[in-house]
């Protein structure tokens, strides 16, 4: 039986559709993509110092993968202000994490890159089971008449 190569790519975008760990990966990717990449545009290409090119890049990322995870991944709609808080708290927690893994590693004579490895797929195994749990976690849904879900009403002290 041949495969349908439309059928196929019709199938592959349907699951990317549904699932979060898929489109969390990609997210992440293009994450890393805008961090290296602005790093290097800015320091390489308009002579910005290191020490300030690294954390503008890393902090344009962050934005980029806080707003994209939001909306694309996890398709929140409601508690932004509360959304925010609780990333910018994983992003702390992150940094230091990583810090000590990455320490860690060195001090053992493991080596700082393998700590680093670990570190960022440590990161985003639990980020993910935060961003879908914690950060962005769903709306409440109401059941309509019609058999439908609908996004329940959001109060205003919840809008940001």
């Amino acid at each position: 039986m041949a495969l349908d190569p439309r059928a196929l790519a019709s199938r592959l975008a349907g699951f990317v559709r549904r699932s979060h760990l898929v489109k969390f990966l990609i997210v992440g990717g293009l994450s890393f993509a805008i961090d290296l990449g602005l790093l290097v545009l800015l320091h390489e290409a308009m002579g910005v110092d290191l020490w300030l090119a690294t954390p503008i890049a890393f902090i344009a990322s962050l934005m980029f993968n806080y707003f994209v995870q939001r909306s694309f991944t996890f398709g929140a709609r409601s508690r932004k202000r509360v959304s925010m808080f609780r990333y910018g708290l994983l992003v702390v927690f992150n940094i230091f994490a990583t810090d000590v893994i990455v320490n860690l590693f060195d001090n053992l004579a493991l080596t700082y890159a393998g700590g680093k490895v670990v570190a960022t797929v440590s990161t985003m195994a639990w980020n993910f089971f935060l961003y879908k749990y914690w950060i962005f976690r769903g709306d409440p849904e109401v059941r309509q008449e019609d058999g439908e879900f609908s996004p329940a009403p959001v109060e205003d002290s919840e809008r940001a």
